[in-house]
């Protein structure tokens, strides 16, 4: 049976809605979007000592349900071993225009196997795994280690690769089509070396891509040298997206180490995106200037000592988002133990707002309902009215283990901050705890965040 007869089935007929593959405008997913009421969180057990697939789960984060912060139903993956990571949509706003689209499956990679799983999420709280993509199809294009999923125009779905198919240099991008069949690359091999994640804006013709380094580099953990030996990255890379060919590289530098998840503002008509910086912990505002692209470190990120630390403590901004109205920036950093949030009412010019403080090597709360946070927080995903954010604790199972080990052995959480957009503040939710380290198969790594109906970090539009 092909793929497409069995994710569409005899006689089956697309609705036509608005909504079925998002909203016509950023401001419309404001307006229109209901409150979220189930969230999408991949749940690992590579590196627990567990002998456990890693799952996708879903939780209830609807406050009026009587299962509430609990994990509600869990998809395991056919094959231990994969650490789902990043994860993405196989349509979304980008595609409004494409008739019979349908915001319906979610792309889930293992970064670690290579291998992808289709999953349907009709019964949005029961979705099902429908289709498995093996790594020997991905290493045939001599790519491996995928990360960032995005839908692109014309049904299609692109997903940065870190690696080529030995694990080392050079990275790329790899194409699915509507059927989620491997297409091919959509890069030319070499464009460039390291890759990591990815964003394109259409209207500006452009797409941006970060670095992070060699899946054989990050896999088995952080190691300070790989660093001196220019293993890690610091360059952007601007491509010219109608071309699929890169236009411009700009080096950031001794205060761009690392620099990870790449966020345009909403509006398709933006010329401004960020770059958060990890290893130095600067945050860089991205911008054009005619025909050229300029990358201004707009935030820095004081390290901080450490009494178990023979060097200071960087704050390591892992990720990062836009809300949906363009007026704030929200990052994490990990291993200090905070969430920061700027007006960027003046992109070029972030003003900080409010920071919460939990978890990590630095904050004064370490718990939440009596419950150890082990780690900072790491992954956001903010409410499309801009009112809640959510985030987990785990960054990848070998970094997590050197910086945060009681991370593996209990188990992360997911939580919930109040955000107040007209005063510009956040207050940590003390009734909002979802518990990975309670499940049945053991404590799980939570990861990436994602909702039904389109998010902050996934929703591009033409």
């Amino acid at each position: 049976m092909s793929s497409h007869s069995k994710h569409t089935g005899e006689g089956h007929v697309h609705e036509h809605h608005a909504g079925a593959v998002g909203y016509e405008t950023p401001q419309a997913a404001i307006e229109e979007a209901t409150r979220e009421s189930v969230a999408y969180v991949p749940a690992l057990y590579v590196g627990t000592g567990i002998d456990a697939p890693d799952m996708l789960t879903v939780v209830d984060v609807d406050p009026d349900s009587s299962t509430y912060c609990e994990v509600i139903d869990r998809i395991e993956m056919p094959t231990p071993g994969d650490e789902l990571h990043h994860f993405g949509w196989n349509a979304c706003s980008s595609s409004c225009h494409v008739e019979g689209a349908e915001r319906r499956y979610l792309v889930v990679p293992g970064n670690r196997s290579s291998r992808i799983h289709i999953i349907d999420t009709k019964d949005r709280e029961n979705p099902e795994l429908v289709e498995v993509i093996e790594p020997e199809e991905v290493f045939e294009h001599d790519l491996s280690a995928p990360h960032t999923v995005h839908c692109i125009p014309e049904g299609k779905i692109m997903i940065s690769m870190l690696g080529n198919a030995d694990g080392d240099l050079p990275g790329g991008f790899l194409l699915l089509n509507e059927d989620f069949e491997v297409e091919g690359r959509w890069d030319t091999p070499g464009d460039i070396e390291m890759n990591y994640d990815y964003w394109y804006q259409p209207r500006r013709n452009v797409m941006v891509s970060s670095e992070w380094a060699a899946p054989s580099t990050y896999q088995p953990g952080f190691d300070l040298e790989d660093v001196e030996a220019g293993k890690y990255g610091q360059k952007l890379h601007f491509w010219n997206w109608e071309d699929q060919t890169v236009e411009q590289t700009i080096d950031l530098g001794e205060e761009g180490m690392i620099p990870l998840e790449v966020r345009f503002l909403h509006t398709p008509e933006s010329d401004h995106a960020y770059v958060g910086a990890a290893l130095s912990s600067n945050m860089f505002h991205l911008y054009r200037d005619g025909d050229e692209w300029h990358a201004d470190n707009v935030i820095d990120v004081e390290p901080r000592e450490h009494e178990d630390w023979d060097m200071p403590v960087p704050g390591l901004i892992t990720d990062l988002l836009v809300s949906m109205d363009d007026r704030y920036l929200f990052f994490a950093n990990w291993l200090h133990g905070e969430v920061r949030m700027y007006d960027i009412s003046d992109p070029s010019n972030p003003r900080l707002a409010d920071t919460i403080s939990v978890g990590g090597l630095f904050s004064d709360r370490q718990e939440v309902q009596g419950r150890a946070i082990n780690a900072g927080p790491q992954m956001l995903q903010l409410s499309l009215d801009g009112e809640r954010l959510y985030f987990t604790t785990s960054l990848y199972s070998t970094w997590d283990d050197q910086f945060f080990p009681e991370e593996g052995e209990q188990g992360s959480v997911m939580l919930k901050a109040d955000v107040n957009p007209r005063r510009g503040t956040m207050t940590l939710d003390e009734e909002f705890l979802v518990d990975f380290g309670t499940l049945p198969e053991g404590p799980a790594r939570a990861h990436e965040i994602r909702w039904p109906d389109g998010d902050c970090t996934s929703d591009v539009w033409m």
